[in-house]
């Protein structure tokens, strides 16, 4: 039996494909948003000297500010007006969602549905704002305590940087969101996946370069790109994985009519959280980066020392990165699916699990499955984005080989290709309906 990745690429359908024009303006759209996103990557921030910010990063660039410059697509590099990228927006939603499960009002209006979700999202917003003002003022603290990276440095400095920074974060937001509706894919995770895509080609040469140095072994190098094929393997794999809830659906009659039971499955992923637990966990991490630029790495003794014990690769850094994958594993996957609506809805359709009384029951049913593969999905993230982080630590391969960005550019591919054939199937339906429409009209 073929497995889901193969029957989705068995179903494509290039000459369906061809007639869909309003899914070829949504590709079309898509890739001049990234394309706009990409030039935005390489305008500099006013004040900066660009030979000086790049020798600190060459430095620097295994540390945790080489991480930052790969979720920013190498802007962080440049100090390009995008070197925040969309990690505010992030932590932002982060905060946010971690806020209805504590704030009563913001619990009443997530069950408003539509108009309180607006709400949210609005609040979001403004959270976000505040975030990359505090990010941007430290990163600029940060770059006048670096050196002579700087060419004119003072208040207004700071303030020219702060607005840039800020803009262009909001700008980077409004474009995810446009991506979203009226594109092809969840736009902040396409700019992510555009930003390591890009650098993935410089990455791969530096890694080369080592090996020709000498750094590296050729037998490593070659071990390294076999282990990044199989990572990509296993995600495939287990992203596609499934459990499946039989649903039975008994005899009902609808007027004269008797119609026989049906059943059905409920799939449970095995990683319903997907690709955010790693982001929202490495954008966690970042903060602290954020507060040491404040002082211009002179603040208190203590943030200097968690500053330096949550540099990348030490020890401390894997653990809470490991935790925090965890966590927000388990916390969004409630977030997106909730058992107690699912249970509701099966029985208002006449749906029961078989063996589980409908209702409260097959809520606790649901859940009880759902928590077991969760901790299995949590394990193989977990795993999938540390094992590399060891490699990266010790032996100085760049991020964009690592397990978080390969497992973002795997997920969103998928994802991605996954509502290109869903825009198909769409189509084909449309011109299924005009041709029964024309048939019936010449009768």
């Amino acid at each position: 039996m073929a497995s889901a990745a193969e029957q989705l690429v068995a179903n494509l359908n290039f000459s369906a494909f061809a007639k869909a024009e309003e899914l070829k303006k949504r590709i079309l759209f898509t890739l001049g948003a990234l394309l706009i996103y990409r030039l935005g990557t390489y305008i500099p921030t006013p004040g900066i000297d660009p030979e000086a910010l790049a020798e600190i990063f060459r430095q620097q660039q295994n540390g945790i500010i080489g991480l930052f410059n790969m979720f920013s697509g190498g802007a962080a590099g440049r100090m390009a007006i995008f070197a925040l990228n969309i990690m505010p927006y992030i932590s932002a939603s982060i905060i946010m969602q971690l806020m209805t499960t504590v704030s009563p009002t913001l619990e009443q209006l997530k069950k408003e549905g539509e108009s309180g979700r607006k709400q949210i999202n609005q609040y979001t917003r403004y959270l976000t704002v505040v975030l990359a003002a505090l990010q941007g003022y430290g990163i600029a603290v940060g770059l006048e305590a670096a050196g002579n990276i700087v060419t004119d440095p003072g208040m207004f400095f700071r303030i020219t940087t702060v607005i840039t920074l800020v803009g262009g974060t909001m700008f980077l937001m409004w474009l995810g969101e446009q991506i979203t509706s009226r594109g092809v894919g969840n736009g902040i995770s396409l700019i992510i996946f555009a930003g390591i895509v890009a650098e993935l080609p410089s990455a791969l040469a530096g890694t080369l370069e080592l090996g020709r140095q000498g750094a590296l072994s050729t037998p490593f190098i070659i071990a390294v790109l076999l282990g990044a094929i199989g990572v990509i393997a296993v995600i495939v794999f287990v992203e596609r994985a499934q459990r499946r809830l039989i649903i039975q659906y008994p005899k009902r009659q609808v007027g004269n009519r008797v119609f026989q039971g049906d059943s059905s499955h409920l799939p449970l992923k095995l990683n319903t959280a997907g690709v955010i637990p790693p982001i929202f966990a490495s954008s966690l991490l970042l903060l602290p980066i954020t507060a040491a630029n404040f002082s211009g790495g002179q603040g208190p003794e203590w943030l200097v020392t968690v500053t330096a014990l949550l540099g990348h690769g030490q020890p401390l850094y894997l653990l809470l990165f490991g935790a925090g994958i965890i966590f927000f594993a388990f916390f969004y996957t409630a977030i997106v699916f909730n058992p107690e609506d699912t249970a509701d809805n099966l029985k208002k359709h006449g749906g029961f699990i078989p063996g589980i009384r409908p209702g409260e029951r097959t809520a606790q049913y649901i859940d009880y499955v759902l928590t077991r593969i969760t901790v299995v999905g949590s394990i193989y993230l977990a795993i999938v984005c540390l094992l590399p982080e060891f490699l990266i630590a010790s032996s100085g391969i760049p991020f964009f080989l690592g397990g978080t960005s390969l497992l973002i550019m795997v997920s969103v591919t998928m994802d991605t290709v996954a509502q290109v054939q869903g825009h198909l199937l769409a189509h084909q339906y449309e011109g299924l309906i005009k041709k029964a429409k024309l048939r019936g009209r010449r009768r």
